[in-house]
């Protein structure tokens, strides 16, 4: 018997697997805001700060530190995982 299964997700299914469920807290620098959040203002350069992404990719809040990030995804029932 072989117990292997085998699903094929193609990008826009992988992209949404988990939407609504699930939230990823990303580190990243102030200088690279504009690459997840296209639309916010200019951020002096140089702070450490903390993106909370959907599991597709989409931005949710950008903070200041990690713990509001996982809050913010706690309000909204949403599990985080963490991105390095």
């Amino acid at each position: 018997m072989n117990d292997n299964i085998h699903i094929d997700f193609d990008a826009p299914d992988f992209a949404h697997l988990g939407e609504g469920q699930m939230a990823y807290v990303k580190p990243m620098r102030s200088d690279d805001i504009a690459k997840v959040f296209p639309d916010a203002p200019k951020i002096q350069p140089g702070l450490q700060l903390f993106a909370l992404v959907s599991a597709s990719g989409a931005p949710i809040v950008l903070t200041d530190t990690r713990d509001a990030a996982v809050a913010n995804a706690w309000a909204h029932d949403l599990k985080t995982v963490s991105l390095h």
